[in-house]
């Protein structure tokens, strides 16, 4: 941190006075972290932005003194004094300005703070989040939030310093738009001027940016908020933050290339290393290997195909599985499960649409199944052996359809997996199917978008096209996703009547793309990262709730403002609408919240 402006309440930062500033007089300002009497000396910790200093006031400053006796901790306060070096024995190694205090001369308390609902000072207790997210301003002041939000900030600068560098516009989009279809509920805002008619908050600027090609900007980028309204998780907000960028005139290969000297810099910001290029592997072999198109291979276990071990057995739920043409395959889960934990695996596989699980330990002379007797002792043997089974391991196999042995499986290997894994893996996942077929709704969804731009014959069959998309995954988790855009309104309209959308509807919807496809769109490409799930990864955070400043709880609430809340009759009236449901309480407001 560069030096602050001095002005009457301090010349210096508190965290960043060092050795180097013995004897000189400084001005700093700041809350009060703890407070110690020691006899006739009182001792406090005062923490600004940069850190903690230990500030010792003398009885030989009558004035200063009495004032540091009645401080408590959070009190805001300005001290001036000379900086002096810590007695022998007193250095504390684990403070960055332990071997220095401030001998006060002056105090100035600016604020008296009442006792805060929780300790500010990093301790060992557990702090209910509902109480962390009531008082989310005292629980930014604690030292780890705010290593999280400098890191935030470390990552963003390192995302837009890349960009400039490499002839990016930083560019912005509209906040209110039109309802389009893009995967979630759109949050809708209704237009007082134009009553029963709505804008609605952005999942995302898509189809801005590529507006943004059309016209000629060649490369954008934003750091863009967006809005969804759907169920939320550890790693979902209904609004979040993304890297949003675009760029004219390139290939998938031109796409990837930039993105990965961009990651580089961006996960060096947080301290993780990469080489590049980074890895790629395709969506089949990830399903085929891990059960998912965005695994963690950190854990291992991978799936493995089985049908050659079992070919010609007489055990009729494999035999009929192989006489399909469909799929077993199984993994090995390092130890010996308890029985009930195999139970409760296999009422989730069966809740994942499996007929059911079988499973097996390796035992020192045999390996003991259910079905051992069955399938024959070979067989279980050589399926130990291909899915690289120690003696006490188990195996989880799933014989089905090749979809549903993956999924299932990949939930599997996550259910099993140790809760802490070491290192860290990223890697590109490319060459996606372009849509899957919806079983419940009897239609075609795109994988990505239905803005993505389709290898294949676009007058064949749907199921065969491939994506021109790609995402990249660390550890486990999607941080970014993308894809080459359709850039011909022909083949636009191919994609709309592939979901269902009619040309009346998609122009109802998308007309404003269509035209503007119409007057010379350039081969366009570009890609969006969860700027939330990158920073906590990095932080180490489980929930991204933690590197955010003013998140909601998990369902959807702000304890600190009371939102969302009902509004008054006459905001209702303006905006030309009437409850058909009785207004449904707020739940007790925030310290700020209005009824």
């Amino acid at each position: 941190m560069k030096p602050p402006f001095a002005n009457e309440y301090r010349d210096a930062w508190a965290g960043q006075l060092r050795r180097d500033d013995v004897e000189h007089t400084r001005r700093v300002a700041g809350w009060v972290h703890r407070r110690r009497d020691h006899g006739g000396l009182i001792f406090i910790d005062l923490r600004d932005r940069s850190g903690l200093l230990q500030v010792v006031f003398h009885p030989d400053t009558p004035e200063a003194h009495a004032a540091a006796h009645k401080l408590r901790a959070e009190d805001v306060v300005s001290v001036q004094g000379v900086v002096v070096p810590r007695e022998e024995g007193t250095v504390n190694p684990n403070l960055a300005t332990g071997e220095i205090e401030l001998s006060a001369r002056e105090l100035d308390l600016l604020a008296d703070a009442e006792t805060p609902p929780f300790e500010i000072v990093e301790t060992n207790k557990v702090i209910a989040e509902d109480t962390r997210l009531r008082y989310r301003y005292l629980d930014l002041r604690r030292q780890e939030m705010q290593r999280n939000m400098e890191l935030r900030h470390a990552v963003t600068q390192a995302m837009r310093t890349h960009l400039h560098e490499r002839d990016f516009l930083e560019m912005e989009t509209p906040i209110l738009t039109r309802s389009t279809p893009e995967g979630a509920r759109d949050f809708l805002v209704p237009a007082r001027l134009v009553p029963g008619s709505f804008y609605a908050l952005p999942q995302s600027p898509q189809l801005f940016k590529e507006l943004f090609m059309i016209a000629g900007y060649e490369r954008y980028y934003q750091i863009a908020r967006c809005f969804r309204d759907e169920d939320l998780r550890a790693d979902r907000q209904p609004e979040f933050t993304q890297l949003d960028m675009e760029m004219s005139f390139v290939t998938e290969d031109d796409v990837i290339a930039l993105v990965d000297g961009l990651l580089k810099d961006v996960l060096a910001a947080g301290g993780l290393e990469v080489q590049l290029p980074l890895e790629r592997i395709t969506y089949d072999e990830a399903m085929l290997r891990w059960g998912s198109d965005r695994p963690d291979r950190r854990i291992g276990m991978e799936i493995k195909e089985l049908n050659e071990v079992f070919e010609g057995t007489e055990f009729k739920v494999f035999a009929d599985v192989v006489a399909r043409g469909d799929v077993i395959r199984g993994i090995a889960v390092s130890g010996t499960l308890p029985r009930k934990r195999l139970d409760e695996l296999t009422e989730q596989a069966k809740r994942a649409g499996a007929g059911g699980l079988v499973w097996a330990v390796v035992e020192p002379d045999s390996v003991r199944s259910p079905v051992a007797k069955f399938v024959g002792e070979d067989a279980m043997r050589r399926a130990a052996e291909l899915l690289g089974a120690n003696e006490g391991d188990t195996l989880l196999i799933v014989a089905d359809r090749a979809k549903v042995a993956a999924n299932v499986l990949g939930q599997l290997r996550l259910a099993v997996a140790p809760d802490k894994v070491e290192g860290n893996d990223i890697f590109w996942v490319v060459d996606f199917p372009s849509f899957e077929w919806n079983e419940d709704e009897n239609r075609w969804d795109p994988l990505h978008h239905p803005f993505t731009a389709i290898a294949g014959d676009l007058e064949g069959d749907p199921g065969t096209w491939r994506s021109r998309g790609y995402d990249v995954v660390l550890n486990g988790t999607e941080i970014g996703g993308g894809s080459i855009r359709i850039n011909r309104p022909d083949v636009q309209r191919r994609v709309f009547q592939v979901i269902g959308l009619g040309d009346e509807e998609a122009d109802e919807r998308f007309g404003f793309l269509l035209e503007a496809l119409k007057y010379g769109a350039p081969p366009l490409g570009g890609i969006a990262f969860g700027l939330d799930r990158i920073v906590a990864i990095l932080a180490g955070r489980d929930s991204i709730r933690d590197v955010m400043a003013f998140p909601k709880t998990a369902t959807g609430s702000d304890p600190l403002t009371g939102a969302p809340a009902p509004v008054d009759a006459n905001q209702l009236k303006e905006l030309g609408l009437q409850l058909t449901t009785p207004k449904p309480s707020s739940g007790e407001p925030g310290p700020g919240a209005r009824r």
